[in-house]
C-alpha cells in the first residue's frame, strides 16, 4: 500500500498540482502510514516536506475548534442544538434569521450566502459580524445546504458569548490541552521553516508562511470557527483517535459518545449533499471520499489542501495535508481526494 500512495502522489507533484504531501493512514487504532513527500514549499526556494510539517488546516478548522467545543457546550447543558442564533444575538433576528438555529449553522442550512469578501474592505471582526447581522437569506432556512463561512463566523461569535472566553483560549483548554495537541493553535509561532507555504500574498510581497491564508480570518485577526486553525499531522492523529475512540483519549473522556454520534447522522437526507454536525457525510455523488467508503464515512476537507476521512465500518481513517494553494486555486485536488481514498479504501 505504502509504495502506491507514494507513486500516486508523487505523480500529482510531478504534475504540479501539489508542491507535496505528509500522509496519515489508521486502521484499527493502529497507524500503518505516515509519510511526508515532495516539498513544503517551492517558491521562491525549494525546501523539503518533512512529517512534522505545520499545516494551515483552512476549513479543517470546522470539525477540529468549532465542532468539539460546540458538542462540549451541549454535553455541559450550555446550550441546545434548537436554540435561535438570535437567542445569544438578538440583532440577528432581521431579514428573515429570527429562526435560524445552532443545528443550522452546523448543518449549512441556514440559508445564509457561502462567501462574502469582507476582507476587502479590511474590516475588523466586529464589523464583519456586523455585516452577517445584517445579511439577507439566500434561500428559506432549513430548505437547502448552501456551505456557508458566515454561518461559522457567527457560531465562533455565540461560543464566545456562551463561554465568556476568547475562543481560542477555550478551544485550547478544553480540547487541545487534553488530546496534548501541543503543536495546534491559532496565530502560530513556530519558526519560518516548520510551515507548509501557502499563496503568494500582494500584501506581504511574499508568500504566507505561518499566516492563515483565508482572507477574512486574516481581517478577523487570525482566529475564527471557519478557519484560521494549523496543526501537524501527528496532533491531528490523537484527535482522530479520540473521535474514532467515541470521545476518550487515554482514558480521559473528552466529549460524550452520545454527542460524537449525533454528529454523525444526516441531519440534510433532503438535500444531495449529506451533513452531519460539522461533518460533511458520504453522499450519493462527488464525495472527496470517493467512491469505496461506506455510507456513515464523515470527514472535512480544507481550501488549502488538507481532509480527514473517517469509515467505521472498517475502523479506517485518513488524514491528507497539502498545500496545494501554493501553485494557485486550480481546482486539481477535487479529483485528487477521491481516487486516493478508492486506492486506500481498496485494501481494507
Amino acid at each position: 500500500m505504502k509504495d502506491k500512495i507514494l507513486a500516486f502522489l508523487q505523480k500529482e507533484i510531478d504534475l504540479q498540482h501539489i508542491p507535496g504531501a505528509v500522509i496519515s493512514v489508521s486502521h484499527n487504532g493502529k497507524v500503518l502510514l505516515e509519510e511526508a513527500i515532495g516539498n513544503r514549499a517551492v517558491y521562491p526556494g525549494r525546501a523539503p516536506m518533512k512529517s512534522d510539517t505545520v499545516f494551515d488546516l483552512a476549513s479543517l478548522t470546522k470539525v477540529v475548534a468549532t465542532l468539539p467545543v460546540v458538542l462540549k457546550l451541549i454535553d455541559n447543558g450550555e446550550i441546545r442544538l434548537d436554540d435561535t442564533a438570535a437567542f445569544f444575538l438578538p440583532e440577528f433576528a432581521q431579514n428573515g434569521k429570527e429562526h435560524i438555529t445552532l443545528r443550522n449553522l452546523l448543518t449549512h442550512t441556514s440559508g445564509l450566502p457561502a462567501h462574502k469578501q469582507y476582507y476587502l474592505e479590511d474590516l475588523s471582526t466586529e464589523q464583519i459580524l456586523e455585516r452577517i447581522v445584517e445579511e439577507s437569506l439566500e434561500v428559506p432556512t432549513g430548505s437547502k445546504v448552501i456551505y456557508s463561512d458566515l454561518g461559522l463566523i457567527t457560531l465562533y461569535k455565540i461560543i464566545e458569548m456562551v463561554t465568556g472566553q476568547p475562543f481560542e483560549r477555550f478551544v485550547e483548554k478544553e480540547i487541545f490541552t487534553p488530546l496534548e495537541m501541543v503543536e495546534t493553535g491559532f496565530n502560530p509561532t513556530f519558526e519560518k521553516e516548520r510551515y507548509a507555504a501557502t499563496e503568494y500574498s500582494e500584501k506581504l510581497k511574499a508568500y504566507k508562511n505561518g499566516i492563515v491564508h483565508d482572507d477574512n480570518t486574516e481581517s478577523m485577526g487570525g482566529i475564527s470557527g471557519h478557519a484560521g486553525l494549523f496543526s501537524t499531522i501527528q496532533d491531528l492523529q490523537k484527535y482522530a483517535e479520540m473521535i474514532e475512540n467515541n470521545g476518550v483519549y487515554k482514558g480521559r473522556r473528552i466529549l460524550s459518545a452520545a454527542s460524537l454520534r449525533l454528529s454523525r447522522q444526516n441531519h440534510t437526507s433532503f438535500d444531495s449533499e449529506y451533513r452531519g454536525l460539522g461533518w460533511i457525510l458520504k453522499s450519493p455523488v462527488l464525495s472527496s471520499c470517493g467512491d469505496l467508503f461506506s455510507e456513515g464515512s464523515y470527514g472535512h476537507t480544507g481550501f488549502t489542501g488538507t481532509s480527514i476521512w473517517f469509515d467505521p465500518s472498517v475502523n479506517l481513517n485518513v488524514i491528507l495535508l497539502t498545500n496545494r494553494v501554493h501553485f494557485g486555486r486550480q481546482p486539481h485536488i477535487l479529483r485528487l481526494r477521491p481516487r486516493l481514498h478508492n486506492m486506500i479504501r481498496a485494501y481494507f
